[in-house]
């Protein structure tokens, strides 16, 4: 996964920037990067990362949260949003995402929603305050569409109803998540990704939890795993402690804007069966006593 980059570099700012010097980058970068100027692929992802950037420097108290705890300051997966420390305060539960996605959803979290008061909004509604309206997205069409989590992972075609009553059939990427926007012709579509049972999500990673029994963990052997697209066989090393973390690299999600896929994470619980047999009780007896040799 990549690393943020620090919001001082994304706005060209020094750390002893003043709120007019801030404002002044942000007015100066918004415009330069908004989609509906700037042309370039890459051009919104720099917009949402310039808006995210400004909501936190432009408010002092994110602002000095920031410069003391840097991204970890917003982010649940962290662990500094928990009962101590100095965010024991700040409930995060408003953050769409269940495998650590992070509080940036472009259009599921309103100012004032996520509680705590670090609330990340629509980056385009932003703009939007700030400019006014005067741009052509603020006056385009939006329609929000639901899909499961696998058709996010394989890409779908869903019908929409328009403004003016006509059936329109659209192609939805593999790769899309919670909150992602698609820009068409003369609308705009927000993506709500549904969760799965098995697989948890974190941008283009997967996690997945995998019950082994005592007698694989402590011997070794083979484990097959269900992937996204298929089963694999999987080594299990001798000795291997509950929860260990295993990487296979490209099983995750297919980048939206970028070539490759991510990874998948399987996560190994070594399972204590609830009941025993005799005879299964009479062998973790004679283990017992070379435990204690």
């Amino acid at each position: 996964m990549s690393a943020k980059r620090d919001y001082y570099e994304v706005l060209g700012l020094e750390k002893n920037a003043s709120a007019a010097d801030i404002k002044s980058a942000y007015r100066k970068a918004a415009l330069k990067y908004h989609p509906d100027r700037n042309k370039a692929t890459d051009a919104e992802e720099k917009f949402k990362e310039i808006n995210e950037a400004y909501q936190v420097l432009s408010d002092k108290q994110k602002r000095q949260t920031y410069d003391q705890f840097g991204h970890a300051a917003f982010d649940p997966s962290s662990g500094m949003g928990g009962g101590a420390g100095p965010f024991s305060g700040f409930d995060f539960s408003g953050f769409s995402g269940a495998a650590g996605q992070g509080p940036f959803t472009w259009s599921s979290t309103r100012g004032g929603e996520a509680g705590g008061g670090f609330d990340f909004s629509d980056p385009f509604e932003i703009f939007e305050q700030f400019f006014g309206g005067g741009f052509a997205r603020a006056r385009r069409p939006r329609y929000g569409i639901s899909i499961s989590f696998m058709e996010a992972v394989e890409g779908s075609e869903k019908e929409i109803t328009l403004e003016s009553g006509k059936k329109k059939t659209i192609k939805i990427p593999a790769g899309v998540d919670n909150g992602t926007r698609i820009r068409f012709d003369d609308f705009d579509v927000s993506i709500n990704v549904g969760t799965h049972p098995r697989f948890k999500r974190d941008n283009a990673d997967v996690f997945v939890d995998e019950y082994i029994p005592f007698s694989l963990a402590a011997l070794g052997g083979e484990l097959k795993v269900k992937t996204l697209t298929d089963e694999l066989k999987m080594k299990v090393r001798p000795g291997t402690q509950s929860h260990t973390l295993i990487r296979l690299r490209g099983e995750g999600i297919k980048h939206l804007r970028m070539r490759g896929t991510g990874d998948m994470y399987v996560r190994l619980i070594v399972q204590v069966p609830e009941k025993l047999s005799r005879e299964q009780k009479n062998l973790l007896e004679e283990w017992k006593k070379f435990e204690k040799d």
